[in-house]
């Protein structure tokens, strides 16, 4: 049996499979292993081994593929790396014999689009990211920098942009007004979760949803949201070679927005494959192929 583990900066889902068998799926809180404490990701560890341990399949899996946000490579051959240091005592305490791959969202997105073919791949979720991939591993990545130093594309980058324009009266009426009433935040509020919160990126992209509901209302929410994905074109993807290879979207943010996302990218050339809200699907076909 093999275990998938897809961690993003929100959620984390893990399932079990095998070509004859049903899947064993739960979830628990995102781990991205560049923001969150070791703490918050232990904890979130220790919930999942408790429940393949109460299942009493945990002696079954052969292999684990674990795909986190934040996970960042160091172009060295490690079998833990650092990051996962912490997180793969805790798997081990019920997954002594299986062989454990740590890796990227990034791969996970790669495999999941791509499957064993060529292109690009590019996650927008709560953050972005995005790399070319050869069919068997990423060649090229133009780094995220986060939800800080970049995200482009990305929910929190939308959050943040907004949040930045609310705290300095650059939102126009009725969005602000409508903003204030709904959410009721003022400006130490948002410096306190920004800055001290366990979790400023998920904090800024929850925000996302409510500004989009807007996109048609509103001339200021929409060159928001367009300027937020041009910056993705502009900014990463056409760092890639877009005339020549697809470009594959994973993430609940970017296929919400699709057509938005699409619009926006047809001036530059940009084609797109598939866009999924979540790689677990495309996971599961690509380790399931390889048995």
């Amino acid at each position: 049996m093999i275990l998938i583990v897809e961690s993003g900066a929100t959620k984390t889902d893990w399932r079990v499979v095998s070509p004859d068998k049903e899947p064993f799926m739960i979830k628990t809180a995102g781990m991205n292993l560049a923001s969150v404490s070791n703490e918050a990701v232990e904890a979130a560890a220790r919930e999942a081994v408790d429940a393949f341990a109460s299942a009493g399949i945990a002696g079954e899996v052969d292999e684990i593929h674990f795909y986190a946000a934040g996970l960042i490579p160091t172009g060295r051959e490690e079998a833990v790396p650092s990051q996962a240091a912490g997180l793969d005592a805790i798997l081990r305490t019920v997954f002594a014999h299986s062989s454990i791959e740590y890796t990227s969202d990034t791969m996970a997105a790669a495999r999941s689009v791509c499957g064993h073919k060529p292109g690009i791949a590019a996650i927008l979720g709560t953050g972005s990211n995005s790399c070319l991939f050869n069919g068997e591993k990423i060649v090229k990545n133009v780094r995220s920098g986060g939800f800080i130093l970049g995200d482009e594309g990305g929910a929190t980058r939308l959050g943040k942009l907004f949040i930045s324009d609310f705290i300095k009266g650059l939102v126009p009426e009725p969005v602000s007004g409508e903003f204030e009433r709904d959410f009721e935040v003022d400006y130490m509020t948002v410096v306190q979760k920004v800055y001290k919160g366990d979790a400023p990126s998920g904090y800024l992209g929850s925000f996302a949803p409510w500004i989009l509901e807007r996109y048609d209302s509103s001339e200021y929410v929409r060159k928001l949201v367009d300027g937020n994905f041009r910056d993705f074109c502009e900014r990463v993807l056409l760092q890639y070679d877009v005339a020549g290879h697809p470009v594959g979207i994973v993430g609940g943010f970017g296929y919400a927005c699709k057509e938005i996302l699409k619009s926006v990218a047809e001036p530059y050339g940009i084609r797109f494959g598939s866009i999924i809200p979540a790689p677990m699907e495309g996971l599961v076909d690509y380790h399931l192929r390889r048995i």
